[in-house]
């Protein structure tokens, strides 16, 4: 049976190095890693996507709160049940660098989980969340996740891309 991963962030140059498209980021070093980063995208499903062995890889393109769409036009179109989907996203809730795989569970205020969620009409898929920590008490949530990694998170995103990989070639 085939597997969806899909990598949740927002499209577009200004959202390229923010907290809330470390699941994108995280592709791109996934890619890397399985030495595909020259891949070609095809484009369906309001997303790119590539499929790799029996995988299908997706990055919704309709930006984070209605990437439910793109995932549930992908696992249509390629007969693919809730339990074979990956979502990869980031977490505020988990502090800055821990990685938690689960299958369903609450969305913790993720509108890209609630969309996910919404248009499967189950909870019932796999998560592997990304600690991107909580802003500040001066700043605001959105203006937090949509925000830029500190330089001194930067330094450690490579090993929370490896981990991140790790669960994800496991699943």
């Amino acid at each position: 049976m085939s597997k969806l991963i899909v990598f949740l962030g927002n499209p577009g140059i200004q959202y390229k190095n923010t907290r809330h498209n470390t699941g994108f980021l995280v592709c791109d070093e996934l890619l890397k890693y399985l030495c595909l980063e020259n891949v070609t995208w095809q484009t369906k499903f309001h997303a790119n996507f590539y499929k790799w062995k029996d995988t299908i890889l997706l990055k919704p393109q309709t930006f984070m709160n209605l990437s439910g769409t793109s995932v549930q036009e992908a696992c249509r179109f390629f007969q693919i049940d809730a339990k074979s989907v990956l979502v990869v996203h980031d977490d505020i809730e988990l502090p800055f660098g821990t990685i938690k795989m689960q299958l369903g569970g609450g969305m913790a205020g993720h509108n890209g989980l609630r969309s996910i969620k919404q248009n499967l009409n189950t909870d019932q898929f796999c998560r592997l969340r990304l600690g991107i920590g909580r802003p500040d008490g001066k700043m605001d949530v959105a203006s937090f996740v949509l925000g830029r990694f500190s330089p001194l998170e930067e330094k450690q995103l490579c090993d929370v891309y490896q981990k991140a990989i790790e669960q994800i070639i496991a699943f």
